[in-house]
């Protein structure tokens, strides 16, 4: 028997959708005009935003202005917003609506951030943030970031990413092996770890045998390597997440790193949606 969905409640469609995903949910839009209803309600909408999405606006650096859900939950996922003076960026995954969130190169540990013989701090256009660490020279490169986990999206896996240019101008000694490390801290946690190489290297550069990963060119013209991993649980602890790179062994100089920051973005779909 054939079941005539125009009889079912707004609601109650309403309600089906959002076991779905956003993604799927505008799918469904079109099978008929009482699901493009649901599918456009303010109610649908504000179960793919975040819990805590008006204080997270309440932090932006510039208002965002939007009249329906719908409007504001494609802000989000199109588009970064600056948040805390620009000491964070912020936007949603667009297919699951997870909070995603950029620690700009500022707010990184750096060796030898504060040296100016070491380090340079400029504004580039490409950037999201005011300023960008431009590596000058270093034998030993150390770079940290800190997330607490009550700040992400619950029950999902995060991936930490470094978020990079390459300078055109002069590089050097970032065709090397290097070694990350994610892990939450705290005795007895498991730890993500691999072998990164931030340039692609010559192939007798390539340790025979070895397993590694290279980085990937984004959309929007810079580099990412992946740190990491991580599960988020109930995301409702005190729970901080450690994300490193460093190549301290073999003590040859490196230059001509960029660095805009340090990205967590969910993983894979999850099957809990409350974010």
């Amino acid at each position: 028997m054939e079941t005539n969905t125009s009889m079912l409640p707004e609601g109650c469609i309403s309600e089906i959708l959002s076991l779905t995903s956003p993604w799927d949910a505008c799918r469904s839009s079109a099978v008929s005009p009482v699901f493009k209803s649901a599918a456009d309600s303010d109610a649908f909408w504000e179960r793919f935003l975040p819990s805590d999405y008006l204080s997270i606006l309440a932090r932006s650096v510039s208002p965002v202005v939007y009249t329906t859900r719908k409007q504001l939950y494609f802000l989000l996922s199109d588009s970064p917003i600056l948040l805390d003076g620009g000491e964070l960026s912020f936007m949603l995954d667009k297919r699951s609506g997870k909070k995603c969130y950029m620690l700009p190169s500022t707010e990184l540990s750096i060796a030898w951030m504060n040296d100016a013989r070491y380090w340079k701090w400029p504004s580039i256009r490409e950037s999201r943030f005011s300023e960008v660490a431009q590596l000058i020279i270093v034998c030993w490169l150390e770079i940290r970031g800190y997330i607490r986990s009550r700040m992400l999206s619950p029950m999902t896996t995060y991936a930490a990413y470094l978020v990079y240019k390459i300078s055109q101008r002069i590089n050097y000694g970032l065709d090397c092996l290097a070694n990350t490390l994610v892990r939450f801290i705290g005795d007895g946690v498991e730890s993500d770890t691999f072998v990164v190489f931030l340039k692609e290297p010559v192939e007798r550069l390539i340790p025979r045998g070895s397993t590694y990963r290279l980085p990937r060119r984004r959309e929007d013209r810079w580099m990412e390597i992946e740190l990491g991993s991580f599960f988020n649980g109930r995301g409702d602890d005190n729970g901080e997440v450690m994300m490193e790179l460093m190549e301290i062994e073999l003590g040859h100089n490196k230059c001509g790193l960029i660095l805009e920051g340090i990205e967590v973005l969910p993983k894979e779909k999850v099957v809990n949606k409350d974010a």
